[in-house]
């Protein structure tokens, strides 16, 4: 571990474990997914959720908003929705004799994007800025976003009808992909027999944003060794090397894991990243990334098949001892 290593604070740690016990309480039975969430908050990311309608998405963005004590807005995606929707548009003010800044819904701790695919390639362009550099451009003006800043968009299966693909550009400003899923029996029966349980109720605030904003600089200064960074960059060679892929992975998605395992290590008190940390993210943060060798045929394959190619590639790759 070199000198300029965290030091995790016990305090820091627990705050951690709070933080991810609130939002389990909200989204029973699926820790691996709350996991995921909080890997992307951490590390400064975005996450993509695509799963069918009335599995818990909107759930898991009002209970992160609610334990960080932040600003949630949600922006529910159609096909008539134009970017200043989003944005914001500055209006003439005739008293003030000048254009006066009406931001959007965009201008909040946490975005949730409802069914981004709905939307035209156009309004989802909207969102490149300010998920890539944490800012928006309106009317020759820069204008920062609040920090933290974290953008959760959920899109339905392709297959649904009045859909538009997210294109490459798009989908790789997204730290992690995940899918919810329907919930372990035990859990859907207690919902089943107390519907109206209002479980982000219960959701304590847990940070406040600029506690958390301390936290994702502390994840810059998690140990992440050479050898550690050959194994990544062995995985995303693999990734470019295998004939199931027509495209693999890309230098920033390599960065994206590294930032990703860092966050990892940190979210279970760590100060130092370890082989699993790796393992673990490599699909959720590659699989959207990468194109199989079929797409180029004119097929375009299920997301179970791109994440089932990418396992069997990162499984290959030797884990260092």
């Amino acid at each position: 571990m070199t000198s300029s290593a965290l030091a995790l604070e016990p305090h820091g740690t627990e705050q951690l474990k709070a933080l991810r016990r609130a939002v389990e309480r909200a989204l029973e039975g699926k820790p691996e997914v709350v996991e995921l969430a909080l890997v992307a908050l951490l590390a400064r990311g975005h996450v993509l959720i695509e799963d069918v309608p009335g599995v818990g998405k909107t759930t898991l963005a009002r209970a992160l908003a609610r334990a960080l004590g932040g600003e949630l807005r949600r922006v529910q995606f159609t096909s008539d929705l134009l970017p200043s929707d989003v944005l914001g548009v500055s209006i003439f003010d005739q008293r003030r004799s000048e254009f006066v800044l009406h931001p959007g819904p965009i201008f909040a701790n946490v975005l949730l994007a409802d069914e981004i695919n709905r939307a035209s390639p156009r309004t989802q362009s909207a969102l490149l800025e300010a998920m890539s550099e944490g800012r928006v451009s309106l009317d020759g003006k820069t204008v920062d976003l609040p920090e933290p800043f974290l953008v959760i968009a959920t899109q339905n299966p392709q297959d649904f009808a009045g859909t538009f693909p997210l294109p490459e550009s798009q989908l790789d400003r997204f730290m992690v992909r995940l899918r919810i899923g329907y919930p372990p029996p035990h859990v859907e029966m207690r919902l089943l027999l107390e519907p109206e349980s209002d479980r982000l109720g219960h959701v304590p605030v847990v940070l406040e944003p600029q506690t958390l904003v301390q936290i994702q600089r502390d994840v810059e200064r998690v140990a992440f060794d050479g050898a550690l960074a050959a194994y990544l960059q062995a995985v995303i060679t693999a990734t470019r090397s295998s004939p199931s892929l027509s495209l693999g992975a890309s230098t920033r998605a390599g960065m994206n894991l590294a930032r990703a395992a860092r966050a990892r290590a940190l979210l279970n008190g760590r100060s130092y990243c370890i082989p699993d940390d790796i393992h673990a993210l490599a699909v959720p943060v590659l699989a959207h990334r990468v194109r199989l060798a079929s797409h180029a045929e004119g097929y375009a394959p299920s997301r179970d098949e791109a994440e089932s190619a990418l396992r069997e590639i990162v499984a290959r790759v030797p884990v260092p001892l």
